[in-house]
């Protein structure tokens, strides 16, 4: 699995055991990222539906959600991994974009990134491995990078990881059905269900994904665009249908209310923190349309840049972190029985939130 920002990881555990104290054989993550919750779902026998606007998390679900690895051909599938692993490296658009316009990659990790991208595209687009296969190679990449985990920069020094060689592995697949959808949550939410269980994990505040995985955006899309600044950003990041509602102070509190009574759901499951911009009063008084609403609260690390400092473009540091723990919030809502027996399983979290 790929840094992320927001990783659910502490809570993947709750999440899979709200499913089963609700008996879900049903469930939506709407913003899946790197699909760590979808997974968790399907590992428990659910049949997810795992939406995204990103092109990479769309790659994500298709491997990891949409394939059933019953149906997979783990022969063959074995044979194509190894046989891009002995690919020469060939430089190419990432190379000069990612490995010396920028410093995301070392040079020689690059030049195999590109062959590898190319040969995804030339012998498996449209096949059942293509998915399979670009996902091993944008988490083969993730390994070598040089960054904190965000792409909007990159380290000062090359990072100790990125001087391992490239090395692509038979991603984990699961079994049973699912199905990929790329699309904005705003327009797909109420077209979807309905679900047992549906899970929201918005944006919690102005920085956006788009941006801060663009070099796995493009990655996926093997578009070579014109590009920007230090960071060698995709150009159409400056494009307004690339920015998300949820990205904007004066428009994200509508619009979450707007989703969470479109989306058609038993229980209803909305993560959030204590930092962001709406209260947990006022994402309970959204989610109040459903017969009982409670909270849940976890301790939990801040984001990678909390725990490193603020830096200037210069890598100097310039300001200094106040504090590096906060609170995730689960807001859980739907039939009273549920949620009720939820409430009671409330040593899961730190604090059940009245």
């Amino acid at each position: 699995m790929i840094k992320y920002l927001g990783s659910k990881r502490r809570l993947v555990p709750v999440l899979a055991d709200i499913a089963r104290r609700v008996g879900a054989t049903s469930a939506l993550d709407l913003f899946t990222g790197t699909t760590r919750v979808a997974q968790a779902f399907k590992q428990e026998g659910l049949a997810v539906t795992a939406v995204d606007t990103a092109r990479y998390s769309e790659m994500f679900a298709r491997c990891y959600i949409e394939t059933d690895s019953r149906l997979v051909d783990h022969a063959a599938l074995a044979v194509a991994v190894g046989a891009l692993n002995e690919l020469p490296g060939r430089p190419g658009y990432f190379t000069e974009t990612f490995c010396v316009a920028s410093r995301f990659v070392q040079p020689a990790n690059g030049e195999r990134i590109d062959a590898v991208r190319d040969a995804i595209e030339d012998r498996y687009r449209g096949t059942a491995l293509y998915p399979i296969l670009l996902t091993s190679l944008l988490e083969a990449a993730d390994r070598v990078d040089s960054t904190t985990g965000l792409q909007m920069a990159y380290v000062k020094n090359w990072a100790p990881r990125s001087f391992r060689p490239l090395d692509l592995r038979v991603p984990e697949l699961l079994a049973g059905p699912g199905t990929a959808v790329r699309g904005d949550a705003m327009v797909l939410a109420g077209e979807l269900g309905p679900f047992d269980l549906a899970y929201l994990d918005p944006p919690y505040n102005q920085h956006r994904y788009f941006t801060n995985y663009h070099v796995w955006e493009t990655l996926v899309a093997w578009d070579a665009p014109a590009h920007y600044g230090v960071a060698c950003k995709r150009i159409d990041a400056r494009d307004p249908t690339t920015k998300s509602v949820f990205n904007s102070k004066p428009a994200m509190p509508g619009a979450l209310a707007t989703l969470l009574r479109a989306v058609e759901c038993r229980v209803l499951v909305l993560s959030y923190n204590d930092e962001a911009w709406v209260t947990q009063a006022e994402l309970e008084a959204m989610c109040s349309h459903h017969d009982e609403v409670v909270a849940l609260s976890f301790d939990s690390q801040r984001y990678v840049g909390a725990q490193i400092g603020i830096f200037d473009p210069s890598g100097n540091k310039v300001g200094k972190v106040s504090h590096v723990r906060n609170r995730e919030l689960l807001v859980i809502a739907g039939p009273g029985d549920d949620v009720r027996r939820l409430a009671a399983a409330a040593p899961l979290a730190d604090a059940l939130v009245r």
